[in-house]
């Protein structure tokens, strides 16, 4: 063996042990974050978190799903990382139907419903025996009856969770009429009831300003949506700096301006 076949050799393993220390570092400051969102705010939000991310090393990869279940099956089957679209309703739902070992590690915005009046200015306003419209599905109409207890309006059956039917209420002092539409259909309604309940994309679509609602959710009630994770990732590094990127106060300024009210940040 010749001396410069052992220095050529010499040189090549300590370019094999940089390089084998380098690509780890290299990889980590170029981690690849895949997080599936639904289309609109929630994409338009980590839009604005993926540049804060790139300056710690994370590439965020904004995956646009059209169906409810689709991303929370990526999320379990390992396609994912993360997805941001859903409240802890849903996701507990889905985690108790589906058997999907993932969970929430942190908040993020509410779609807050409200009730609205053409004819009020306020709730106080609203007389005994009027009729209110409200969402006829489960979900919905379950939220805004849980809205009307939570202001003290009526009181509902113990125990009812988050899908209370007007079945479910015990004591309507004001004999309020409860009417249950289609909740597209509940904007149309203004001109015909005292007051109708209305999902904020349904209000948005309908020219109705968010914040004219004369009774609404709180940011931090329990329909808030919130960034999911598999079980086995909650406590890798990568998920803490995901979640306070989004909890910056850079963001949330963005969402107060974009959304005048639509969306509220809810952390």
């Amino acid at each position: 063996m010749t001396a410069s076949f052992t220095r050529r050799a010499a040189l090549a393993a300590g370019l094999a042990l940089t390089l084998g220390t380098a690509v780890p570092a290299l990889a980590q400051q170029n981690q690849v974050l895949r997080v599936g969102v639904s289309p609109g705010p929630h994409a338009e939000i980590l839009e604005k978190v993926k540049p804060l991310l790139a300056k710690q090393g994370i590439d965020l990869k904004i995956i646009e799903f059209s169906d409810y279940v689709v991303p929370n099956q990526a999320l379990d089957a390992g396609e994912l990382e993360a997805n941001s679209f859903q409240h802890k309703p849903y996701l507990d739902n889905q985690v108790k139907d589906r058997g999907f070992k993932i969970e929430s590690v942190g908040l993020t915005v509410n779609f807050p419903i409200g009730i609205y009046s053409s004819k009020y200015k306020s709730w106080a306003e609203i007389p005994d025996g009027a009729t209110i419209a409200i969402p006829n599905d489960p979900t919905n109409g379950g939220r805004i009856l849980l809205l009307l207890q939570d202001k003290g309006v009526l009181k509902l059956k113990d125990g009812v969770g988050f899908k209370p039917t007007v079945a479910d209420i015990t004591d309507n002092p004001k004999k309020l009429k409860i009417l249950e539409l289609d909740a597209a259909q509940t904007p149309r309604s203004l001109t015909d009831v005292a007051a109708a309940a209305i999902n904020t994309n349904y209000a948005v679509d309908a020219k109705i300003d968010p914040a004219s609602a004369i009774l609404r959710e709180d940011a931090k009630g329990p329909y808030v949506n919130l960034i999911a994770v598999r079980t086995a990732d909650k406590d890798k590094p990568w998920v803490k700096t995901l979640v306070d990127t989004y909890h910056t106060p850079e963001i949330k300024a963005f969402i107060a301006e974009r959304f005048k009210g639509a969306v509220l940040a809810s952390w």
